[in-house]
């Protein structure tokens, strides 16, 4: 792989170890290869932060790869059904990588796995210290997707 690409993947853990949630720091890492600055990736990646608003659906960091395969892939003529097929391909290729990877793409999952207590009947986040990142795998997940992303983009290249 790259030296960029490991640098991209290394900047989506730097920007969640400052605070941008797991949908934002895999997104920013890898926007501005499609023309998005880093302000907006991060605003349109914001929400899908703890599993989507904090409810703990579907992985933020999965979200974030399933954003940027849309930026690289996505249809933009609705009836456009081989090009939406054609992305749908690749989201669920991701996404079986990643679950593959991680053992699920469920935000209450993964963080169960690792005995993380679990709530969902608040939107105010955790707060981010020594504690809350010695017992979170979201900073493994947020590499991992980004990794993921990276592999597909080099494979890409290869082609």
């Amino acid at each position: 792989m790259s030296p960029e690409l490991e640098n991209r993947i290394q900047q989506s853990v730097e920007l969640f170890m400052q605070g941008y949630g797991c949908s934002q720091s895999v997104v920013a890492a890898f926007a501005d290869l499609y023309g998005v600055d880093d302000q907006t990736a991060k605003r349109m990646a914001a929400g899908f932060g703890g599993g989507v608003g904090r409810m703990r659906m579907m992985c933020g960091a999965v979200s974030g790869l399933v954003m940027l395969a849309g930026l690289d892939c996505g249809q933009t003529e609705g009836s456009d059904k081989e090009g939406k097929a054609a992305c749908y391909k690749v989201v669920q290729d991701l996404l079986a990588t990643f679950k593959e990877r991680n053992g699920s793409v469920i935000c209450a999952e993964l963080l169960g796995m690792n005995g993380c207590k679990v709530v969902t009947d608040t939107n105010i986040p955790d707060e981010r210290n020594a504690e809350y990142y010695k017992k979170r795998p979201c900073a493994k997940k947020v590499e991992s997707a980004a990794r993921i992303f990276a592999e597909y983009l080099a494979q890409k290249q290869e082609l």
